[in-house]
């Protein structure tokens, strides 16, 4: 007896061709600084070391925000920008939820939370901007705008300049990641500078390779549809940078000591 079998016809989806940057682009981006000023520095002068070994093209180095908190010189990096950052490259700021987190406390002085930002890194950054020790120690006893008066205005400029991602070929750069299944012009600002769970667990295709800080990682974390570079510099003293161009891809590291 012969037996006939059937086969289900399966379509076969062309390849994606490999995520690319426009001819003519390089792109640094550098993971959550937290207030090591000594790290960022390391990392600077290895970008600019790789960036000169390379054939000269349009560069361009991506903060992906949380420039500050947790990390005890703050203060000290946001001042480096405002001096100028170095000229081999466009410099690009996205904004990531700690500097969310301070400017809603300048915008709106609130004594209930005053203490959580503390907790969470707030107190090391107005230390850096030589905040008394006194009102850190008891905030409840004064009123927010004591430790928010630290804050120089051009500081405050600075963070609320900063921008909520940016597209570049097919990559986007945003601090926390996007909501998947919403359209990139449709995203909250919510979701680009808090998400984590519903972002970090889909495969869905975006549509471009997200570019991410936000979320500790030991190492790198590359997918199909992002890439995590947020290593946790203030504590295990790592701070990463991620290099494209063309299809071209790699990391550069620092090797300095962990935070306390």
């Amino acid at each position: 007896m012969a037996l006939f079998g059937w086969r289900k016809k399966v379509e076969i989806k062309p390849a994606r061709p490999p995520a690319s940057l426009p001819l003519g682009q390089r792109v640094y981006a550098i993971g959550d600084v937290h207030g090591r000023f000594d790290l960022l520095q390391d990392l600077i002068g290895r970008i600019e070391v790789d960036n000169a070994a390379r054939a000269p093209t349009n560069v361009h180095v991506v903060m992906l925000g949380d420039l500050i908190d947790r990390g005890p010189q703050s203060r000290e990096i946001i001042d480096y920008f405002l001096r100028g950052a170095p000229r081999f490259a466009r410099w690009h700021f996205i904004m990531g939820n700690h500097e969310e987190m301070l400017l809603k406390l300048i915008d709106q002085p609130d004594s209930a939370l005053m203490p959580q930002f503390l907790r969470f890194g707030g107190r090391e950054t107005f230390e850096s901007y030589g905040a008394p020790q006194r009102v850190l120690d008891t905030p409840d006893l004064y009123s927010p705008d004591t430790l928010l008066f630290n804050v120089p205005e051009e500081h405050r400029d600075f963070m609320r300049q900063m921008e909520d991602g940016i597209l570049v070929g097919d990559y986007f750069f945003t601090h926390a990641g996007i909501r998947p299944g919403v359209a990139l012009d449709q995203q909250e600002q919510y979701d680009l500078r808090w998400i984590r769970k519903d972002f970090l667990d889909s495969d869905a295709d975006h549509g471009m390779i997200v570019v991410h800080g936000h979320t500790v990682l030991n190492e790198v974390e590359v997918r199909c549809n992002r890439i995590g570079i947020d290593t946790g510099a203030y504590a295990s003293g790592r701070l990463t940078a991620l290099g494209l161009e063309g299809t071209e891809r790699w990391f550069i590291q620092t090797e300095g000591e962990r935070g306390h």
